[in-house]
């Protein structure tokens, strides 16, 4: 039972922040796997312009999504101390590519806005969590590739990544 002293779990939303350009973004604690070191990535023809290539992670191929290019950040060339977050949308396994990962942010319930009315522009944010720090801009993995970026990504694939 619960004590007026024992918030409901929902009270706080797991957030897993990362950095790009000294910005803080970050996903849902639910839809991250891991996160690993930067690896080699497989170039992938006729890929989406969003899509920089593939990796292997265990056995299977999974695309990396350049959330520079989707964010209209500058690019740069993906660094040894950079992070690939393993993640999961409704539809696959993606790695995204980040500067640094902060770790899990519990960000209570007063503190996370929805994004349609904070920045009704921002497709791919879901959310946005207001901290001491700063803002951070809760990505919302099903929007960060179009209908169409899905279909090209899916006929560039030998075989469809899970």
């Amino acid at each position: 039972m619960q004590t007026p002293e024992q918030p409901e779990q929902s009270a706080t939303n797991q957030i897993v922040v990362f950095t790009l350009d000294e910005q803080r973004y970050a996903l849902p604690l639910s839809a991250v796997e891991r996160v690993i070191r930067a690896v080699e990535i497989t170039p992938l023809p006729k890929a989406p312009e969003v899509v920089l290539g593939v990796i292997d992670a265990q056995g299977q191929v999974i695309p990396v999504v350049d959330v520079r290019k989707r964010f209209r950040l500058p690019s740069r060339p993906v660094d040894e101390d950079d992070r690939f977050i393993l993640a999961r949308t409704s539809r696959r396994r993606v790695a995204l590519i980040a500067d640094s990962v902060a770790g899990v942010h519990e960000a209570a319930s007063q503190e996370m806005e929805s994004a349609v009315r904070e920045f009704p522009f921002l497709e791919h944010i879901q959310g946005v969590a207001r901290t001491p720090d700063g803002l951070i801009l809760i990505n919302n993995l099903d929007r960060f590739l179009s209908l169409d970026e899905e279909q090209q990504l899916d006929a560039a694939l030998p075989e469809r990544a899970e």
